[in-house]
This record gives structure tokens, sequence and C-alpha cells, in this order.
């Protein structure tokens, strides 16, 4: 198990999981494609002010991304990359920074004429602070 550090203490680092399924009225290739679009990212997660693909080219596993947000009064990015995209099926980010570790999957399957869609964000704390938040 990972810990985390500080002023003489040690605080074994536990992750933050959170998973959502929803059914949604459009077709696993239209999901799909809204959730490949970083340009719309800001119309259906409040805290995204922009992701940015770094890596030139088509988005493959691999391909480097920043991620920008807002949260509350605090202002930040993470830079991270695409773990996973399977088109239509599955579209997995990893972002870092010096605060936490986060790992954001969408995995979609065909359910009619519609779609199931799964989120799940998995957040592990990588500071003292980011630690002791996420046992609140």
């Amino acid at each position: 198990m990972p810990e985390i550090r500080g002023r003489g203490c040690i605080v074994p680092a536990m992750a933050i999981h959170f998973a959502h399924t929803i059914e949604v009225s459009q077709a696993p290739a239209r999901v799909f494609a809204v959730l490949d679009d970083f340009s719309q990212t800001p119309k259906w997660l409040s805290r995204c002010t922009g992701i940015e693909a770094l890596t030139p080219g088509p988005k493959a596993a691999g391909t480097k991304l920043r991620y920008a947000y807002k949260e509350g009064g605090r202002a930040g990015t993470m830079d991270g990359e695409i773990a996973a995209r399977a088109e239509n099926e599955r579209l997995t980010m990893r972002y870092g920074d010096k605060m936490m570790d986060v790992s954001v999957d969408f995995h979609m399957e065909p359910n009619g004429a519609g779609t199931k869609l799964t989120h799940t964000i998995d957040i592990t704390p990588r500071s003292f602070v980011a630690k002791l938040m996420s046992r609140a």
C-alpha cells in the first residue's frame, strides 16, 4: 500500500473510488464521439476549463494531455495521457500532479438503441494534505 510521509508520521494512502452507470439514449459511437472531443468536456464537466492534446496526430493510447481545472477559488493543471482508447467502447485517461494521481475511465456497451455508460474515477492522494482530505 502506498504511504504518505509527513512530519514524523506515516499515513497509508487511501484511494478514492467512484463508479456510476447510466443509460444514454444515443448509440455508443455518438457517446464516444462526445467524450473523445476534448473541446466539449467543459460543457459537461463544470470544473474542467480545458483538455489539450500535447502529442500531435490522431489520439491513441500514449497521447500526452494537459487537463486544466478550476475548483472553488483554485485553478490548476494536471499532466497526463490517454491510457486506453478503443473507439466506441472505452476511453481511459490518467493524470497526476503533486497532490494526487487520477484515473478517469468511460466504458460504453450497446444497450438496445442506446448505450450503457459506466464512468469510473480513481483518485490516489500523493501529498500529506491530500491524504488527510481523502479521509474527511
